[in-house]
């Protein structure tokens, strides 16, 4: 168990931005805003895939604000997605401060034939954060695949 000592006002502060950083990450996702989703980030961030999280490279390497775009349109090709956020430990250093953070990410997807399938993936997200104008950013996110699951879905 953590032991807790005072922490300053500005320290609250910034982890709660830092948090609200997370989740408005999620809720851009499911709201399919793209745009609002890339603002989260800086201008040169670095966004890493790995659907494997125990593999050495990762199966994508975005670099730069812009580079985002496709991933984040792509949510569009599903009915819906449901991201919920779990547990995460920040570390700060006044400016700069690092993340881990859990989501199960919820996916229904519709075929030709009408068929919905539920796929579910329990990711990781380790997030390195920076703090421009008195606003935090992802500067650098790494997406851990830890598992998934698809199956038949009803209505």
């Amino acid at each position: 168990m953590a032991s807790h000592t005072a922490i300053s006002a500005q320290e609250a502060a910034d982890r709660l931005a830092v948090r609200e950083l997370v989740d408005a990450y999620a809720h851009c996702a499911d709201r399919r805003d793209a745009k609002g989703q890339m603002a989260l980030f800086t201008e040169d961030t670095r966004f890493l895939v790995f659907m494997d999280a125990k593999a050495a490279e990762p199966t994508q390497e975005l670099h730069g604000r812009e580079s985002l775009a496709p991933v984040f349109e792509n949510l569009t090709t599903y009915q819906a997605t449901t991201h919920f956020n779990g547990q995460s430990t920040i570390t700060l250093d006044e400016i700069r401060a690092t993340g881990e953070s859990y989501c199960l990410a919820h996916h229904v997807s519709v075929d030709d034939s009408g068929q919905r399938t539920l796929m579910i993936a329990s990711i990781r997200y380790l997030d390195e954060f920076t703090k421009q104008g008195g606003d935090w950013y992802f500067a650098e996110r790494r997406l851990m695949v830890d598992w998934t699951e698809t199956r038949p879905s009803t209505p």
